[in-house]
């Protein structure tokens, strides 16, 4: 069973970017069998630290470009069988791929690893469910804003002292429903960050069901501002994005916040959060809060996270809740 891997990223170096990871069966005395998350750091000199059969692996790339990093998390979809399976190898090919200095670019070349890895898993399940998995990643070219590349239900969040916004739109029914004009914005909100809700229209490998949700289409479907909401527009899948420097950003799986109160433990971090001064101890905060609530709040899944700390963090800011 795997530990909990506070210090996985404790080698790596991110410019200055502060950056720590870990990955977990679960909380309290209900786990799951195995680990099907994963999650993949190369920092600015191409050390890469990723699972592998549930176990942190290290690796120094050849040729990588340095200064050049890059983050990701992935949730393998264990419903469908080969979850882990599908993870780790997303995980193989984002360690193939070079580093991308466009969102364009990286969507190209998942675009086409999204394709390969359907050919290869059609052959490995055979005529069973394909295997799918999330993936949330940062690509982060130096002296440039991030690239945020988007599929499946894990998140993004930018964390302050005062408060705490995801950066995502989780690829899930209800997105579907509010794309079609089906559901409005505090019905969206309520369902997708207000309960648990384990169901994806939409993961990296298995494919999609936005195009059309009476069957699962091969190819992503990529959410951008011509097709969302006017109320999630600012959320596309693929994007630059500036990361401010007195905010906090986490990536994780859904298990982090698969609870009974989603919006009451969610709400809780900038205040868990906000007296810390490394990446580190915030990430070991939030989890030891994880573990502190009774078996029944959270429900049994895996959790991995990745938090980045930009400089200047610490600084004093106001500003007001998101309209959740």
């Amino acid at each position: 069973m795997l530990t909990p891997e506070v210090s996985i990223a404790s080698s790596l170096r991110f410019g200055a970017l502060d950056v720590a990871a870990a990955s977990r069966l679960g909380a309290g005395p209900r786990l799951r069998e195995e680990n099907q998350d994963n999650l993949l750091l190369i920092d600015s000199g191409g050390r890469a630290v990723w699972l592998q059969n549930q176990q942190p692996q290290r690796r120094q790339l050849a040729r990588w470009r340095q200064g050049h990093a890059r983050l990701a998390v992935l949730d393998g979809m264990g419903g469908h069988g080969h979850g882990r399976e599908a993870a780790e190898a997303v995980v193989a090919g984002l360690l193939a791929i070079p580093p991308m200095d466009s969102a364009a670019e990286l969507a190209r070349r998942l675009d086409s690893l999204h394709a390969e890895l359907q050919r290869h898993f059609a052959q490995l399940a055979g005529p069973g469910p394909r295997p799918g998995t999330t993936l949330t990643m940062l690509e982060l070219p130096e002296g440039a804003d991030p690239i945020l590349y988007h599929v499946g239900d894990s998140r993004l969040y930018e964390i302050t002292r005062e408060r705490v916004a995801p950066l995502t739109a989780d690829h899930v029914p209800a997105t579907a429903f509010a794309m079609g004009g089906l559901l409005g914005e505090q019905e969206w909100w309520q369902q997708v960050h207000g309960e648990h809700r384990p169901q994806v229209s939409q993961a990296f490998i298995l494919g999609n069901a936005f195009a059309n949700p009476a069957q699962l289409n091969d190819p992503l479907f990529e959410l951008t501002p011509l097709n969302l909401p006017s109320w999630l527009c600012a959320l596309p899948d693929r994007r630059a994005l500036h990361l401010r420097p007195d905010a906090s950003y986490l990536l994780a799986t859904d298990g982090l916040w698969s609870c009974s109160d989603p919006y009451g433990w969610v709400g809780q971090w900038p205040q868990l959060l906000g007296g810390r001064l490394d990446a580190a101890g915030m990430l070991a905060t939030l989890l030891r809060a994880y573990e502190s609530h009774p078996p029944a709040f959270f429900y049994p899944d895996n959790v991995t996270a990745i938090l980045l700390r930009t400089p200047g963090a610490g600084a004093r800011e106001e500003t007001v809740l998101p309209g959740a």
